[in-house]
């Protein structure tokens, strides 16, 4: 399998994206520099940045500096925790001079003063009574410490404020923030650096004060000469972040998250989403690393690099006879996964937004699986298992239908066959299958399933048959985060919100499926079905031609019992809107004889049972 981290290893074709950013960095005419690396959650940004890093770490006079926010998150004032995170990595990476010491120390205490500002604000404390914000200019977190011993345990706020006008009066705070600036580029000059490159990361995982309190870092703080701060996050988040802290601009229509983060970020680089090409290329790259010896992923890796450069990188693509041409013995070791990256590659890529984490979770639980087969001593084809699972993850109502379905017949649904061989008036089971592109081209695509015996397949995935799982992970942007939430709680008003926000955006595929397996799995686990939710549920459903058949896969799971007449107007609104007629009645006209409540409504909606 493969670690889920980010990696120094280009397998996502970054090296144009690296190349820009440190050409920007080491360029004199654009420093001080703030560089945004704006991509989707698990888009390889980090990544990125590694790469970036391992290189500039060659030039012993540019120093390099991490922070990542989410770790201080809850325990620290964000600010200032960023501004000591940096002290500390300059203390510790450079031989210092007492000089150098003394100045570090310096920019200590005046790191202690505007983290007591904060905590004074954060407890309640009123400093305009005392002054102003300007009489803690001296005073640092260990001489308040100090106070408290000396009265006890039992200091009032008064004794705070008491304290605080002990000081000098006269400083002003923003005078201690703009020695903080100067000393801050004297001490860089001081040491040397003829750089300093600080990569914050992680702050799209970040609440939004936190995302707010470090690009303030930033902003107030730290923009030096001879500085470059590089912030990986999901552009969108950051918005969303500064929107929510700004409610009341943001209320008069100004775009202030965007506005906000274009004074910050200077030179902003998107990582694009990974096409079918860069995906094939994606997975072909990690199988390579686990199946070849290093000198031979080195070497493959090197041509395929020297390969993309040039006129050639468009038509490039890399086949058997390419690796045959450099290695017989890699080309061989290399057969099935050029095969496997070709069947998953247009799948991942559509399904998954082309996002490089979740195509590697997707092979690390194929890689779990063809392991517990190992070890159960049970032969399975790869390439039969990993068209299985993409049935799993992206139709998981269809998924569990056929798992019924297989194990009916031993394995061997006759279905499939019939469907592979086009024959669909022999088809009994899977008849609404016909309506849905995605899953005809699946059956379609090789590995052909009817020759194999599918038990050794469902055995190993027995979770996604047993229980509601979404095995795709919920990272959808806040636009589709709100449309979710508005949905799942219910209300005509919310809901013709959320769809007519939706029709105003470009949302993928990945993300409507997402939305409706949400909607399902809430819907399904409730104790009492919820009549709202239900109509959230079709609404959605019927809205999109790629959800029509899971919606309609919902209906047949439905335990009619325990429905009333309510249920059945929306069902019929369906029908209406997606024209399954057949496919809907076959379903729901048979519930009349089994909940007796529900015949009248049935018959009066759909019409009697031929």
């Amino acid at each position: 399998m493969w670690i889920d981290s980010e990696t120094d290893i280009d397998f996502l074709d970054f090296e144009y994206l690296k190349n820009i950013i440190i050409d920007i960095i080491k360029n004199d005419e654009l420093s001080p520099s703030s560089i945004g690396i704006f991509g989707d959650w698990g888009s390889g940004k980090s990544s990125l940045m590694q790469m970036c890093i391992n290189e500039l770490q060659d030039d012993d006079t540019i120093l390099c500096i991490t922070f990542n926010g989410w770790l201080f998150e809850g325990y620290e004032d964000t600010k200032t925790a960023l501004l000591g995170s940096i002290l500390d990595q300059i203390s510790d990476k450079k031989s210092t001079s007492q000089e150098i010491k003394d100045a570090i120390k310096e920019l200590y205490q005046s790191v202690d003063k505007l983290k007591l500002a904060k905590m004074g604000i954060k407890y309640g404390i009123d400093f305009f009574l005392t002054g102003g914000l300007g009489t803690i200019s001296t005073l640092t977190c260990q001489s308040l410490i100090s106070n408290i011993k000396e009265k006890g345990t039992n200091l009032t706020e008064e004794d705070i404020k008491k304290i605080l006008r002990d000081e000098n009066p006269n400083d002003k705070l923003r005078e201690n923030i703009k020695s903080f600036h100067d000393n801050f580029e004297k001490l860089l000059e001081k040491t040397s650096i003829r750089r300093l490159v600080v990569f914050i990361d992680e702050l799209d995982r970040c609440n939004p004060d936190t995302i707010i309190e470090t690009l303030e870092g930033i902003r107030l703080f730290l923009f030096a000469k001879n500085s470059s701060f590089i912030i990986g996050a999901d552009e969108r988040q950051v918005i969303y972040a500064i929107k929510k802290r700004y409610p009341e601009i943001n209320e008069m229509q100004l775009e202030i998250g965007k506005e906000y983060l274009e004074k910050i970020i200077q030179y902003p680089i998107r990582i694009p989403q990974l096409s079918q090409r860069e995906v094939e290329y994606y997975i072909l790259c990690l199988f390579f690393k686990k199946d070849l010896s290093n000198d031979e992923f080195n070497e493959i890796l090197e041509f395929i690099h020297n390969k993309k450069k040039g006129k050639d990188f468009f038509d490039f693509n890399i086949t058997y006879n390419h690796l045959e041409s450099l290695n017989n013995d890699i080309a061989i070791k290399s057969k099935e996964a050029i095969n496997l990256a070709k069947q998953l590659s247009p799948v991942l890529a559509d399904g998954l937004n082309g996002n490089p984490r979740n195509c590697k979770r997707f092979l690390n639980s194929l890689s779990m699986r063809e392991k517990m087969a190992l070890f159960r001593e049970i032969d399975i084809d790869r390439r039969i298992l990993a068209k299985i699972m993409l049935l799993e993850y992206f139709r998981p109502l269809q998924f569990k239908e056929l798992a019924g379905i297989q194990a009916r017949d031993k394995g061997k649904p006759n279905d499939i066959e019939m469907i592979e061989k086009e024959s669909w008036e022999d088809v009994t089971d899977l008849k609404s299958w016909k309506k849905d592109k995605w899953i005809i081209n699946w059956i379609q695509n090789d590995p052909k399933l009817s020759d194999h015996d599918l038990r050794p397949y469902f055995y190993f995935s027995r979770e996604s048959v047993t229980r509601q799982l979404n095995l795709i992970p919920l990272n959808l942007n806040p636009d589709a985060e709100e449309i979710l939430i508005k949905l799942l709680k219910g209300g005509e008003i919310l809901r013709k919100d959320a769809i007519n926000k939706a029709k105003s955006l470009s949302l993928s595929d990945y993300e409507k499926i997402t939305i409706l397996n949400k909607i399902i799995e809430k819907f399904l686990s409730d104790s009492k079905l919820n009549i709202e939710l239900f109509r959230s549920l079709l609404e959605w459903g019927a809205d999109y031609e790629i959800l029509h058949l899971e919606t309609l896969n919902c209906l047949k799971m439905l335990d009619c019992k325990r429905l009333d007449i309510t249920f059945i107007p929306p069902i019929e609104k369906f029908l209406l809107d997606t024209k399954m007629d057949s496919e809907i009645k076959e379903i729901v006209i048979p519930w009349a004889k089994i909940n007796k409540t529900l015949s009248v409504a049935i018959k009066s909606h759909f019409g009697e049972e031929k």
